[in-house]
């Protein structure tokens, strides 16, 4: 995902921990009150910390954000590095032709195959309220040691920085 300088200073660890990761878990609230979980091609997240993806005009989860306050969760995870990011915020479609243009890239192809011309291509933007994350800064084997440890001690390990960010 392309990801710009944060405005927001306190996004800026954000940024960098889900720079790497391409998809992203959307989650929103059906009819029925249960949550529905989709992964989704994170494009670029924008200096104002909105997170830009692609999808159908008339796709469930359109509904789905109007139905309930726009209101979106996005979950990012690295599990090799164990980075997780955590964001709440509200999605608004758009019909912008020229920021299609700007993120289109190959891979939305198989989703669109009319290309960024197909009618039912639009944008959906996610701006970011509230982002938390865990980011276990030790190597893999130190985390294994921290883990094998606290299971002998019955301690809990530390396992990285843990920290919400407003928007």
């Amino acid at each position: 995902m392309e990801t710009k300088p944060q405005k927001n200073k306190q996004l800026e660890k954000v940024r960098d921990l889900v720079g790497d990761i391409r998809i992203a878990m959307m989650t929103t609230v059906d009819d029925q009150g249960n949550l529905v979980s989709r992964p989704m091609a994170a494009l670029q997240m924008d200096e104002d910390g909105t997170i830009w993806f692609f999808t159908k005009r008339k796709s469930p989860k359109v509904d789905q954000i109007d139905n309930n306050d726009h209101r979106v969760n996005l979950s990012f995870a690295d599990v090799g590095d164990a980075d997780y990011v955590s964001i709440s915020g509200t999605a608004d479609e758009l019909d912008d032709r020229a920021k299609i243009d700007e993120l289109w890239n190959p891979q939305a192809k198989a989703w669109f195959p009319e290309g960024k011309d197909d009618p039912e291509l639009i944008l959906l933007k996610v701006h970011t309220q509230m982002a938390e994350y865990w980011n276990a800064s030790d190597s893999t084997m130190v985390r294994l040691f921290q883990q094998a440890t606290a299971a002998i001690t019955g301690n809990p390990p530390k396992m990285g920085e843990n920290e919400k960010v407003y928007n």
